[in-house]
Parts: structure tokens; C-alpha cells; sequence
């Protein structure tokens, strides 16, 4: 008996059109895989920031995703540019990882911000804490840390936001979608030139100890000048062990 193939979801080619519902599941699968991978390097104290919990949610991010939409009636272009986000603070804090345990207060802090920047109406910080499930000073703390981190560069084209549409989709784990328009074969895309043809990036796997980005390739720390750890994330990091020693007994 041959194995049932699994349906293709035809969406839009344009990232304006697809359902709502499609996009969080794609963003969602992203963002899954990226904390499954940088999950597994070790937590150092020069490590930890702002938007570290001390144990990761038990909403999944898929369902956070789902929460705030549903919530904040957050566009769909607020939601891409978060990815956008992710690989600019890849590329200019090399030691910040997105993992399960920094992934939901990010995606929070970025929605944010993106609806301030990119939006004419938007929620305020209140309502935004509440659906985030956090208070209104940890939400104030993670947006200015936020700006910071990626410089005040809040908005992008619309074309990069369309880049990081197609590359959900052409690598999304179960291949279940596919761009009208676009032909595959034997579940996956075909050699031939097209409209959305580009690379499937990030060009090269990292290793296990290299935390991963989207689109770009993230920078690796400069071990030459090692940084020494602060005495807030020295105190936080130890309040962590002993946490999760405690969970454990």
C-alpha cells in the first residue's frame, strides 16, 4: 500500500494575500525549528538578556501566535518583519539566541514595536502585556531593550518582507504549501527559472553550537576579546541553575 501524500495548500504569491490563519502556521514552523536547533547550545551567563524567562512557556509558540492575532488584530505585515528582526539582531548581537526560553517574550516585544512603526492604529502597551502574558513594566523594558538591540531600524521594503514569504513557504517542515503559480516535483520546488525562484537560505547548516538565523548567516562571536559577563547576568544566571536544580529535585 503506497504512503497517502500529503494535500498541497495552494497560497497566494503575495504575502498581502495569503489567509492569516496560513502565515502564523508558516512563522510559526520557522520559528519552532530555529529554537529546536539553538536550544541545543549551552546557556552561558554572557548570554543571558532581558527577555529570558527562567523556564520556557507552556504555550506554544504556534498558539501565541494565535493569541495575539486573535487579540491585537495584529497586520500580517508586523508578523513577517519579527523575522526581519530576528536576523538583524543576529547579525549585530552575536550572542543573543532565539530560543525557547527568549522566543515568546521576543515575538511580544517585536509586535509591539512593529505595530507603533508600521501601523496607523495600533494597541497600547497595556493590552499588548496582558495578551503577552507579562506585566506592563517587563513590556516597557522589552521594548526599549528592543530598539536598541536593533537600532532603531523598525521598518523594511516590501520586497524583503515578500522574500521572507517565500522562503516560509518553500521551506516549511512538511512542504505542505506551495505558491500558486509555482510547479514541484515529488515535493519539492522545480529547477526551473520562475517568478520566486531564489535560494533557499540560510545557504549552509550551522553548527550545534552556532546559533541559527532565517536569511542571513549570523555572526559569530569574536573570541579573540572574550566578554566577561555582567554581574546582573552572573546573578541571573545562577538564579536559573538553582531554579531549574529545584525543578528537578
Amino acid at each position: 500500500m503506497e504512503p497517502s501524500v500529503p494535500e498541497r495548500v495552494e497560497l497566494s504569491p503575495a504575502f498581502e494575500d495569503v489567509p492569516m490563519n496560513d502565515l502564523v502556521e508558516l512563522i510559526a514552523d520557522m520559528l519552532e525549528r530555529l529554537m529546536s536547533h539553538n536550544d541545543r547550545i549551552p546557556l552561558r551567563p554572557e548570554n543571558l538578556t532581558q527577555f529570558h524567562s527562567q523556564s520556557a512557556p507552556a504555550i506554544s509558540v504556534l498558539d501565541y501566535l494565535k493569541r495575539i492575532v486573535r487579540f491585537t488584530k495584529v497586520e500580517k505585515s508586523c508578523l513577517l518583519i519579527t523575522l526581519h528582526y530576528i536576523d538583524q539582531i543576529c547579525a549585530r548581537v552575536p550572542l543573543f539566541i532565539l530560543s525557547s526560553l527568549t522566543c515568546h517574550r521576543f515575538i511580544i516585544a517585536a509586535v509591539t514595536v512593529s505595530s507603533k512603526g508600521l501601523c496607523d492604529v495600533f494597541c497600547n502597551n497595556a493590552l499588548y502585556a496582558k495578551v503577552g502574558g507579562i506585566s506592563v513594566g517587563e513590556l516597557n523594558t522589552l521594548e526599549r531593550e528592543f530598539l536598541r538591540m536593533i537600532e532603531w531600524t523598525i521598518t523594511c521594503t516590501r520586497e524583503l518582507l515578500q522574500e521572507y514569504y517565500i522562503n516560509l513557504v518553500r521551506t516549511h517542515s512538511t512542504s505542505k504549501y506551495i505558491i500558486a503559480g509555482t510547479h514541484s516535483s515529488e515535493g519539492s520546488s522545480s529547477s526551473g527559472s520562475s517568478d520566486f525562484d531564489m535560494e533557499t537560505l540560510p545557504s549552509r547548516s550551522p553548527s550545534i553550537n552556532e546559533p541559527s538565523a532565517i536569511l542571513i548567516e549570523p555572526v559569530a562571536p569574536n573570541t579573540d576579546v572574550p566578554r566577561r559577563p555582567t554581574i546582573e547576568q552572573n546573578m541571573a544566571f545562577a538564579a536559573l541553575q538553582y531554579q531549574n536544580r529545584e525543578a528537578e529535585s
